[in-house]
């Protein structure tokens, strides 16, 4: 289908103002159909108006994530095949040194088909970057589960504090908002303290959380005494929440309501209500519109629904938890589903680890510290943390006679992982446990780790 003819989703609910000059930038730019743009900045209003240029265009917007390094956006960028980087001045020098680690290939780009809107990177089974590439019906879909699941009305006002280069920030709420016309405030990123300010003084509705930015707030200073009274409820998102942090926001009268899925997932999958809030703490809840859930024999969550990716973004099937031929999504996370039909998501089959909100591969970083000449064998496994829900922890065996040289491994680290992705602890051991095949046990070793 012809660019012009598309059917436009975005075009409808981004103001006329802003759409026309991303339109502009872009045809200045030269982005045609088909091309792949990077964004690279903080939430703003110009990152929506130009994903609503893309689609005008018929184009696919790459959001990246500012936190970072650009070595390791440079490969993101590169496997994409994007033409084009934009964005916005705060990260105008991190935009540059990516510019200069990329070859850049300005026209359409592989693998891209017509209806294509949005691709996000996400770590995979390998440590790879993998691209789920989202189209502009599985995102209409998304915005009427989030929509459904959440109450959305033209009354609602939405505070958007989250990033938008993660599929929840930009896809749980925001979109959802703008699409039945309520307010919308954006905080460029999280501040505790502009957080309350504006729940103070905007009176927004609602506003969707992870658990590092809930706990940020708990243990604020200003939480005890805030006026949380304009909040019908918060949506939490992204990884399990720890039941002391929703306690924490239903003491002060605030429903926490989840959304569970990922960033392969639209992610709006498995929804719980604000209204069942309260009677179902821990709980991820039920099917989102328009989503079939079912689980494996082994308890993983499989899916079928009109909002998930189309697919990776240039990778084969079978490079990761993906389609089954019978169009099932495996999604590598395991559950237990109540004699109501909720469902409390209990664990991942996955390596993945989820700190802050953030996903971390175990195998980003152990690339890197199997480097050292002193490393005889290394594995990072997730611990739970207080804070950030759990951190990653590396082991490290030496070999013979070769002491842990700690500053050279920082060294190694700097500029090669984002600071979130940097084990908080380094222990040495004297050996892994290993299955006889000679892959690591990593339950075993995070119980080994923790005593």
């Amino acid at each position: 289908m012809h660019a012009a003819a598309r059917p436009l989703l975005l075009g409808r609910i981004v103001p006329a103002a802003p759409l026309d000059a991303a339109l502009a930038r872009l045809g200045d730019e030269g982005v045609e159909a088909g091309a792949i743009v990077a964004w690279l900045g903080h939430n703003s209003e110009e990152m929506l108006a130009t994903l609503a240029a893309c689609e005008r265009l018929g184009a696919v917007m790459l959001p990246l994530n500012w936190r970072l390094t650009a070595a390791e956006l440079a490969p993101i960028v590169s496997h994409a095949g994007a033409g084009h980087l934009l964005g916005t001045p705060e990260c105008g020098a991190l935009a540059a040194e990516v510019k200069a680690r990329v070859a850049w290939r300005p026209g359409p780009a592989e693998g891209v088909l017509p209806g294509d809107l949005l691709l996000v990177y996400t770590s995979g089974t390998t440590g790879e970057p993998k691209g789920a590439m989202h189209t502009v019906a599985g995102m209409a879909a998304n915005i009427a589960a989030a929509v459904q699941a959440q109450g959305f009305d033209a009354s609602t006002r939405v505070l958007s504090v989250l990033p938008m280069f993660h599929i929840g920030g930009l896809c749980i709420q925001t979109l959802p908002a703008l699409a039945v016309g309520a307010a919308l405030r954006l905080q460029a990123r999280f501040d505790p303290g502009a957080w309350f300010d504006d729940v103070e003084q905007w009176r927004p509705s609602t506003t969707l959380l992870v658990p590092a930015v809930m706990r940020a707030l708990v243990e604020h200073p200003r939480w005890a005494a805030a006026d949380l009274s304009s909040l019908a409820f918060a949506t939490a998102g992204s990884q399990i929440v720890p039941q002391p942090l929703i306690e924490a926001f239903h003491a002060r009268g605030v429903p926490v309501a989840q959304v569970y899925g990922g960033t392969e997932t639209g992610p709006v999958s498995i929804v719980l209500r604000p209204g069942e809030a309260m009677a179902h703490v821990g709980q991820a809840g039920r099917a989102a519109l328009g989503v079939s859930v079912r689980l494996a024999a082994d308890g993983e969550i499989l899916l079928k629904a009109p909002n998930l990716m189309r697919g990776y973004h240039r990778l084969p099937t079978e490079a990761g938890p993906s389609f089954d031929a019978d169009g099932w999504f495996h999604t590598g996370d395991l559950a237990v589903q109540n004699d109501d039909g909720f469902y409390e998501v209990v664990g991942r089959s996955k390596e993945l680890i989820i700190s802050g909100g953030e996903n971390i591969h175990p195998a980003e970083i152990e690339n890197l510290v199997a480097m050292r000449p002193e490393v005889a064998d290394c594995a990072v496994v997730a611990l739970p943390d207080a804070r950030w829900g759990e951190v990653p922890v590396l082991a490290v065996v030496l070999r013979p006679g070769m002491p842990l040289d700690e500053a050279a491994l920082q060294r190694l680290l700097d500029g090669r992982l984002a600071r979130f992705k940097h084990p908080r602890r380094v222990l040495v051991c004297q050996s892994l446990p290993k299955t006889a095949l000679g892959k690591v046990q990593r339950a075993a070793l995070a119980r080994q780790l923790q005593g």
